[in-house]
């Protein structure tokens, strides 16, 4: 996977797309080998890795009521307008929000930590349609722009051929690539 290229993750549900992903951010055990730039997972503490290689799961967890400390202090005047969200978002509590402000929140989480590598497990999946395209098209912006690698788990073929530079579906015990259009 190359600097700024997203591939995207398919696959029956149950199929395991989240358990990969929750392995690549060294948040489950396994047995398989995973490296960046050179330097393998277990050679690193695991809270170093995930500075690197930050996973936005489908349904992200808050730990804090309010929503601002969860974020570095300047987040809230830095917040891209395609997400939807006045600077007052930071002092907001968390329960107050709905599940897709929460997602929308939770990538710009992901994103203020400036990851190498970016997780997303079905990011749009609470959005409705306008705001998933805005968001797959600020996504992508950011990830080339920060030349981020992304492994990208969808189910929609509309938005894997929006987005994918590379797709590969889970089928049974196998991993298949296919061209993008399922």
């Amino acid at each position: 996977m190359s600097a700024g290229q997203v591939v995207c993750l398919s696959g029956p549900s149950g199929s395991g797309k989240s358990r990969l992903l929750r392995a690549v951010a060294d948040l489950e055990p396994h047995g398989g080998t995973i490296s960046l730039d050179g330097t393998d997972q277990q050679a690193i503490p695991a809270h170093q890795w995930r500075r690197q290689v930050v996973m936005v799961p489908a349904d992200s967890q808050w730990w804090f009521d309010e929503v601002g400390l969860h974020f570095p202090p300047d987040a809230g005047r830095q917040l891209p307008d395609v997400l939807g969200f006045h600077p007052e978002v930071m002092g907001w509590s968390v329960g107050r929000l709905s599940s897709g402000e929460r997602q929308r929140l939770a990538l710009w989480r992901a994103l203020v930590l400036q990851p190498e590598v970016l997780l997303l497990d079905e990011p749009t999946a609470n959005l409705d349609g306008q705001m998933t395209k805005a968001v797959e098209a600020w996504l992508l912006d950011e990830i080339r722009r920060r030349s981020i690698c992304a492994l990208w788990v969808a189910h929609d073929p509309g938005q894997i051929r929006r987005v994918a530079d590379q797709h590969y579906r889970i089928n049974g015990t196998f991993l298949e690539r296919t061209d993008g259009s399922d």
